[in-house]
């Protein structure tokens, strides 16, 4: 069973129909294809732009993706955090820059860049490139600011509608948005408040005094609990206005939203003020034990962090996020600059940015001692919740003075991780980086070097790997001797020279001395491949079978994958038996389709079509082909020059056989199908896709029959071969246009619409 709060978690802004507002902004996205909506902090822009972006799916064929840039610190990263929206890998040995545009360029897209003003000059580099290379790509862009690019829509957003003071009828006053707004946040915290006769005069007061910003009217209505609407009110028109908290508000209405947030911060406990402004370390999301880690000290334990936390998501400072296993917490960007301004001022600024460093660091540990295994998952999921944290812990790390071997063995730590992301790029920045920063005579460096090497390799960028390759030669240090040996394998059978087997088993070796089973993993596999190309299948069986028995007891499954197809592709290319070969493949891509580990599941597709050709089954092995480019396409790949042979003997091979015009009719219908298909055989791929469910998109469809069905998010994802994060996203698109609020209902409303007038 999965939590209902999967369907939708409550936003920290509430969404209001404004629907004049939604109407302009989706005209200029029709006259142009740069618009900004600008606006105060709080104004709403981030809901506006989302809610009229998941109306456009349609118009959109290449799909909407939005890429929210409040969580970054860093201008390096916003290209990244664009392509890990669109789901692109970085194995292409190209930049994510480069990897976004040749995504879109041949694609008729709108992309939502959200919170652009911290980091204006690389949303402006972005935003200008894309925009250069992708024709049929329409940017909407949300800033305090405009970009000041050439053909900008710049919009500047409106506070909600209010009332005159003179008001009628509670009635007439919920026609009102910012009345709206308050009556349904007020609802969730009392369900028995409702705007009467008494108290609706109370409430434009209210309303009208925080000059209908969305995000000022949440902190209010947040006290309803023990104050009525007339009590809020006088207290907000009592509150001394603007006071200096830093946060560069210069109009009016930004001021008015200042003096609100002063206000609910005054209404804390001081527990809870010290809460704030230590929790406004966190770049992203955060869990309880992230927040007592940071959090407690100086006078304050667990328990009083515990109560703090509650009371601040009880005022709206916090927005509670509800998961599978565990409660996350999140602070909209302004709250966190109006803490981030506390901290600086209470002197403790240093003190929890090296605490919320060393969490993330002891995380890493953990992730790293428990991925061989059954907690291997759960610890995928927990560093990706924190990916944003990671990020800013590494980024504090190497701006300060001392601290960049932290970051060296934070890197280093969790490989696995960040390649399962499609990140090794990015962690061949922060490993670099890392190395920039300390002493040549740093313990660790060696290794560093190493396993930079092994990220330039797995982008085939081999001058980049040889280089810090032979710098780690160079080292003499032991504790690195197996990592290099890993990576000069690896170059070595990337670069198709001679040895690669020795080295490989030389690491495997060094690694099982140590006890280290994890990290003999990858290198065994490629000795295991070495000996098949080598000719000795029997070889090759006995080592990759004794890496899958490794990952079994262990109840490892993302190696034990590459072990599964390591076995497929010595028997299928290799004179072996093609059925055993079969059975391996098509286990591997069960373990990558439930992973949602689109990368593997491209090999895994790809070598599933050598078996079909293998058999001369000609024209499913060139849909097969169809359905492995499709993925490749979205890691922004190609077959590397491990299976580069194999995959082009059996395409080649394939084209031929059909000849140009079968093969690419075949070859589209496969790009057309869902991986997953690929599992159940030829005849399940002829299947005729049902009818989509108005007014839902054909996505939208497919992931409301599958929540119907009972699947969770982790399990729709695994089906569909995309990410949780996008399922959520589809599912609160969802949730807006239906107005559910669970998935009991969504499920009923399938239900109904599947089986038609009664």
């Amino acid at each position: 069973m999965t939590n209902d709060s999967e369907v939708r978690s409550r936003p920290l802004t509430s969404y209001v129909s404004r629907t004049d507002d939604e109407d302009e902004v989706r005209r200029l996205l029709g006259a142009g294809r740069l618009v900004t909506l600008t606006g105060a902090g709080g104004v709403g822009k981030t809901r506006l732009a989302a809610q009229v972006a998941s109306s456009l799916t349609r118009a959109f064929p290449g799909g909407v993706a939005v890429a929210g840039l409040g969580e970054l610190r860093d201008e390096r990263l916003v290209a990244r955090t664009v392509a890990d929206a669109l789901g692109l890998h970085d194995t292409a040995g190209r930049t994510d820059l480069e990897a976004v545009v040749s995504y879109l360029r041949p694609r008729r897209s709108l992309l939502l860049l959200d919170n652009c003003e911290h980091l204006l000059g690389g949303s402006v580099g972005l935003v200008t490139a894309l925009l250069r290379d992708c024709p049929d790509l329409v940017v909407l862009a949300t800033s305090r600011c405009s970009l000041g690019l050439a053909g900008e829509h710049v919009l500047a957003i409106p506070p909600l509608a209010v009332p005159d003071e003179e008001v009628g009828t509670p009635q007439e006053a919920l026609t009102f948005g910012a009345v709206r707004l308050f009556a349904e946040r007020a609802t969730s915290v009392l369900p028995a408040f409702e705007v009467t006769e008494s108290n609706a005069a109370d409430v434009v007061r209210l309303c009208r005094r925080l000059d209908g910003l969305p995000l000022a009217i949440e902190l209010a209505a947040a006290r309803i609990r023990v104050l009525s609407p007339s009590q809020i009110a006088d207290r907000v028109e009592k509150n001394p206005g603007v006071l200096a908290t830093g946060l560069r508000m210069p109009v009016e209405r930004h001021r008015t939203l200042r003096a609100t947030i002063e206000w609910s911060h005054s209404l804390c406990t001081g527990t809870e003020r010290i809460v704030w402004a230590r929790c406004s370390a966190f770049a992203g999301q955060f869990d309880l034990s992230a927040a007592e880690d940071v959090c407690a000290g100086a006078g304050l334990d667990s328990l009083a962090v515990l109560d703090a936390v509650d009371g601040l998501a009880d005022k709206s400072v916090l927005a509670r996020i509800d998961g599978t296993d565990r409660v996350h917490y999140r602070m909209l960007r302004l709250l966190r600059e109006f803490g981030g301004h506390r901290l600086a001022d209470s002197g403790d600024e240093l003190a929890v940015a090296r605490k919320h460093r060393d969490h993330y660091a002891r995380l890493i540990e953990h992730a790293a001692a428990t991925w061989f295994g059954p907690g291997q998952d759960e610890a995928y999921e927990r560093l990706t919740a924190a990916h944003a944290d990671i990020r800013e812990a590494l980024s504090w790390s190497l701006r300060t003075p001392g601290e960049g071997a932290v970051a060296l063995e934070m890197a280093t730590g969790m490989i696995e991780y960040w390649v399962a992301r499609g990140a090794a790029w990015e962690l061949r920045d922060w490993i670099d980086r890392a190395l920039e920063a300390v002493p040549p005579e740093t313990r660790g460096r060696a290794r560093g070097l190493a396993i930079a090497a092994l990220c330039a390799a797995l982008h085939a960028d081999l001058p980049g790997a040889r280089q810090r390759l032979a710098a780690a030669e160079a080292i003499e240090d032991d504790e690195a001797a197996p990592y290099v040996a890993h990576a000069r394998a690896f170059v070595k059978m990337l670069a198709t020279e001679p040895n690669s087997m020795a080295d490989a088993a030389e690491a495997v070796r060094l690694f099982g001395e140590r006890g280290d089973v994890r990290r003999q993993m990858h290198p065994m596999f490629l000795q295991g491949v070495a000996l098949a190309y080598r000719g000795d299948l029997p070889g090759a069986r006995d080592l990759l079978g004794s890496m899958r028995r490794l990952c079994e007891e262990a109840g490892e499954e993302r190696y034990r994958s590459m072990a599964l197809f390591g076995l497929g592709v010595a028997e299928v290319c290799f004179g072996g038996d093609l059925d055993d070969g079969e059975r391996f493949i098509r286990s591997a891509l069960e373990i990558d389709l439930r992973a949602s580990d689109v990368l593997s599941a491209a090999y895994r597709v790809d070598g599933l079509a050598w078996v079909s050709a293998r058999r001369e089954d000609w024209v499913r092995a060139a849909e097969l082909f169809g359905t492995a480019a499709t993925l490749w396409d979205r890691c922004s790949a190609e077959p590397d020059v491990a299976v580069t042979a194999s995959h082009r003997m059996f395409h080649e091979a394939t084209r031929n056989a059909l000849g140009d015009k079968r093969f690419d009719l075949a070859f589209a219908e496969g790009r057309r199908r869902n991986p997953h298909d690929a599992l159940a055989g030829p005849d399940a791929l002829s299947a005729g896709e049902p009818a989509d469910l108005p007014p839902l998109t054909p996505r939208e469809s497919e992931i409301a029959r599958l929540v119907a069905a009972g699947l969770s998010n982790r399990d729709i994802a695994a089906r569909l071969v995309i990410a949780r994060r996008t399922v959520e996203t589809h599912l609160q698109h969802i949730s807006h246009k239906l107005g559910f609020a669970n998935r009991t209902q969504l499920a009923v409303w399938v239900e109904q619409r599947d089986r038609g007038p009664l």
